[in-house]
C-alpha cells in the first residue's frame, strides 16, 4: 500500500515538473500523409463498392475517393504505415488492374496485370 502511494506521488511530481512531457513525445512523431491516384479497370457500381469497402480498411488509409465515371481511385494515406506499392498490390488482390496516375494526370508507370 505504501509503495503504491509512493509511486503515485512520484508520478504526480514528475508531471508537475514537466506537464508537457507526454505532448512533447507525440509532437516528435508527426504523421506524414501522401496521396496517390490509380486508374482502375472497374466497370460497375459493385466494383466501386468492393474497392471502397475493402481498401478503406487497409492499414494507413486515411481517405478514399472512388470515381466510377473516371475509373479512378484516389487514396490519402499515412506514409509511416503504407506506401504506393502496397496499395497497388492490395488492388491486385481484389483482382483489378491499375495504373498510377502521374502529377500532371498522365499514366505513371505502375501497370499491373494487363
Amino acid at each position: 500500500m505504501k509503495t503504491t502511494k509512493f509511486f503515485v506521488c512520484l508520478m504526480a511530481m514528475c508531471m508537475a515538473v514537466n506537464p508537457g512531457f507526454a505532448q512533447d513525445k507525440k509532437e516528435g512523431k508527426k504523421k506524414k500523409t501522401a496521396e496517390v491516384t490509380f486508374v482502375v479497370n472497374m466497370v460497375c457500381d459493385n466494383c466501386k463498392a468492393k474497392i471502397e469497402r475493402h481498401l478503406a480498411w487497409e492499414k494507413g488509409v486515411k481517405d478514399l475517393k472512388v470515381d466510377l465515371d473516371k475509373k479512378t481511385v484516389k487514396v490519402k494515406y499515412d506514409t509511416s504505415k503504407t506506401d504506393e506499392d502496397t496499395l497497388k498490390k492490395f488492388l491486385e488482390t481484389l483482382e483489378y488492374t491499375c495504373e498510377r496516375v502521374g502529377e500532371s494526370g498522365e499514366s505513371g508507370g505502375f501497370v499491373v496485370k494487363e
